[in-house]
């Protein structure tokens, strides 16, 4: 505990300096010269401490109690007014400074049930303990410590910057993305409703596949429909050594299986993107015994509403009639259960898309601005834009592969620790310096003095 006061009085005292800095001297500068670029720069160390805590403090989905604290406690010495609770463990904090628009920034909090191997000296060794008694290994194996402690060095950023922009700044932090349920919650709990509606939506998420220190902006679709099918295929079971008085669902299941993959091949236009996965597969006891039923778990992505729909009518009609192929009788033809909340397609706003890109390529660089293609992987930011009438929303990707290892994993053609490995380990100043700049520019385009 005392060492904890004491870190916490280290943290107040650099932060009531960076700020005096901040307002008495580097801001009276005009901001065209590098002034944000050395600002940043000079309150790294800072939030290099942050982000060392955050990565060896991770909290799963649901339980981010300490977390959320930890940035309550930051945003109100910011500053900001902080509401504490909001869909779970989320955040809401906002900076009124005069007349304009809204900006929503969004960060996510949670951690995945990963065992760290990245040997860095301050990696997490922490363990959650679920109520059954089993133990849990807990990484944020995917930057969201990253996106934790930009968004502090933005949102500090933006404080220190009031003099060059008029609106209102909404700061959230969510719980629960990783199970795709965070955004949800939130905007269950009132958030435009209790607090006030953004004019525009914005956040990012790290990407290994490009070096740190660049960004990139992908207009449209960006990241996928995510649905969740459950299939339970039922049979006739028997003995191992005679199949033909039984009906192996065993079988039925693998056919069901690999005619699951003509969906993507043979409906779906090669112009398009969709990708069907069956993730497991759980059927059977014992070697020589058929059982009664197996159960397949599928993971599907799209992008457009129309395919989305078309895969997963196709789902339902291969696994019915490949049943009825097979000579299933009717009141024992499989189950499939697509699950009622699912994660909708990540969509940018093309003309946000454009406006922040073309800012981008005049204040960060145009080297630094990258081009890529859109995911697969799904997001839950996209249901704050969803809401009627939707949001101009726009989540951008920073760079976050250590660049000499980036250079030879082209060269070489080899691959990058990804997202959700135990080895991700994105070289952390490049990162989050450049994620606090592109976003406070972000920010400060959309909140622009008229």
């Amino acid at each position: 505990m005392k060492r904890y006061l004491s870190e916490r009085l280290l943290y107040r005292a650099a932060k009531f300096s960076f700020l005096f800095l901040l307002i008495f001297s580097a801001f009276t500068q005009s901001i065209a010269d590098d002034t944000l670029k050395n600002a940043i720069s000079g309150d790294y160390p800072y939030i290099h401490k942050l982000y060392t805590h955050l990565h060896s403090h991770p909290e799963l989905s649901f339980y981010e109690k300490k977390t959320a604290k930890r940035l309550a406690i930051e945003l109100r010495e910011t500053g900001y007014e902080v509401t504490e609770g909001v869909g779970g463990y989320g955040l809401v904090a906002l900076m009124r400074n005069g007349k304009g628009p809204t900006v929503m920034i969004r960060t996510d909090m949670d951690a995945l049930p990963v065992k760290e191997k990245t040997e860095l000296p301050y990696a997490s060794t922490y363990y959650h303990l679920e109520k059954s008694g089993k133990k849990l290994p807990v990484m944020h194996a995917c930057g969201h410590d990253i996106h934790m402690s930009l968004f502090i060095g933005t949102a500090r950023m933006m404080a220190a910057m009031k003099d060059h922009w008029s609106g209102t700044l909404m700061m959230i932090a969510q719980p629960a993305e990783e199970r795709g349920a965070g955004a949800i919650l939130m905007l269950e709990d009132g958030l435009f409703e209790r607090f006030v509606r953004p004019d525009y939506n914005l956040a990012l998420h790290v990407y290994p596949e490009l070096p740190s220190g660049s960004v990139a902006v992908v207009s449209g679709y960006s990241f996928a429909n995510v649905d969740s099918v459950d299939i339970d295929v039922y049979g006739m079971g028997g003995h191992g050594a005679y199949p033909h008085s039984a009906k192996d669902p065993v079988v039925l299941s693998a056919q069901i299986i690999i005619a699951l993959q003509t969906i993507v091949s043979r409906e779906v236009s090669p112009q398009d993107a969709a990708v069907v996965t069956v993730g497991t597969i759980h059927g059977g006891e014992k070697r020589n015994v058929i059982p009664e039923h197996v159960k397949l778990q599928l993971t599907v992505r799209s992008y457009t509403d129309e395919t989305r729909k078309k895969v997963l009518d196709a789902i339902k009609r291969i696994a019915l009639n490949q049943a009825r192929s097979f000579g299933i009788p009717e009141e024992k033809l499989p189950q499939v259960h697509i699950k009622e909340k699912y994660t909708p397609a990540v969509y940018n706003d093309p003309a946000l898309s454009k406006r922040i890109r073309d800012h981008f390529e005049e204040t960060l660089g145009s080297e630094r601005v990258k081009s890529i293609l859109p995911a697969m992987g799904g997001e839950d930011f996209t249901h704050y834009g969803r809401v009627e009438p939707r949001i101009p929303s726009l989540m951008f990707r920073l760079g976050a592969a250590e660049p000499a290892a980036y250079a030879r994993s082209k060269q070489q053609n080899i691959s990058l620790p990804s997202l959700h490995s135990p080895h991700f380990a994105p070289p952390p100043e490049a990162t989050i310096t450049t994620g606090i700049e592109a976003m406070t520019e972000a920010a400060l385009l959309l909140l622009k003095k008229q």
